[in-house]
């Protein structure tokens, strides 16, 4: 189950955040200054309030860090929502599925020879496995394999999996911001060749892209959430797809947030780059007449 959720949570924001380079710009938020990943909701008519923590879907052991100010919040909260509704039994089905290229296509269409045998040679040594295996998966399920082997020590650990652990303890209610459907066709809606071209440019980067991914852990473990969405928005590869990758998903979300925090206190778990940013969850919350304030 574990190793599932892990392919799962990797998919979107790994895709929007590889491979970036922050080039030190002054970033424009109105959470500049408010360094933290928990935010309080309040106002608005709720009686009792909310929480929203930013997430990093893939994280080394020694690097995970859970404050007792996140466990009260968790443990205030009657229902805990994550993007999709994690404890659905038919993800993996789903994923699976939604990850296959055309019944008529494999991998080698969208590379020349050279280049199948560059990828080739980097995926068997990073991964462990033929290419050949997967060759009927959309470079994009490829990209689930191959981010775990971006950290140096093993099996990274998933805010997602442990959040879901505690509230399945806890006997809470698992709530989900969108469909597996939803995250997939949001994948789909990126060009697949275009997704092949990283993949390729990942096996020719593939240092440089782990250096960038640590920068994003010091960042995430700073909970620097602004430095955390410039870095996403100011990607030289997916900038021109943010509408659907991120802002259109985020402005979907606050309509089923809000729904739920007028009935019962929600703590709502997403990846930390949906958080900042004028397009931002917490900004979005705010126009809609809700209080958002950090939690330290």
């Amino acid at each position: 189950m574990k190793n599932i959720h892990l392919g799962l949570m990797v998919l979107l924001l790994s895709f929007i955040s590889c491979n970036n380079q922050v080039n030190g710009q002054k970033a424009s938020s109105t959470t500049e200054g408010n360094s933290t990943l928990l935010w309080k909701i309040s106002g608005n008519g709720l009686k009792t309030p909310s929480y929203l923590f930013g997430t990093m879907h893939l994280i080394c052991e020694s690097d995970y860090f859970w404050t007792p100010a996140m466990e009260n919040a968790l443990k205030s909260s009657k229902k805990v929502a994550f993007e999709m509704k994690l404890d659905d039994p038919t993800i993996q089905m789903k994923v699976s599925a939604g990850m296959l290229l055309p019944a008529d296509q494999t991998l080698k269409d969208y590379y020349n020879d050279t280049e199948y045998l560059t990828f080739e040679k980097f995926f068997q040594k990073n991964v462990g496995m033929p290419l050949s295996m997967v060759e009927k998966m959309k470079p994009m399920g490829l990209l689930s394999l191959l981010a775990t082997k971006m950290y140096d020590c093993g099996m990274p650990s998933s805010y997602e999996q442990n959040i879901l652990e505690k509230a399945t303890k806890s006997k809470k209610e698992i709530l989900g911001l969108e469909s597996v459907e939803d995250q997939i066709n949001v994948l789909n809606s990126v060009d697949i060749q275009a997704s092949a071209n990283q993949m390729l440019k990942m096996a020719e980067e593939w240092e440089e892209m782990k250096a960038e991914q640590n920068k994003m852990v010091e960042m995430y473990k700073s909970q620097d959430i602004v430095a955390l969405n410039q870095m996403i928005e100011e990607s030289p590869d997916y900038k021109d797809n943010l509408e659907v990758l991120l802002y259109k998903r985020n402005k979907n979300w606050i309509p089923v947030i809000t729904q739920h925090i007028k009935k019962q206190p929600v703590f709502i778990a997403v990846g930390a780059g949906h958080l900042a940013g004028e397009m931002g969850v917490i900004q979005l919350l705010r126009n809609e007449g809700y209080t958002v304030e950090p939690i330290h």
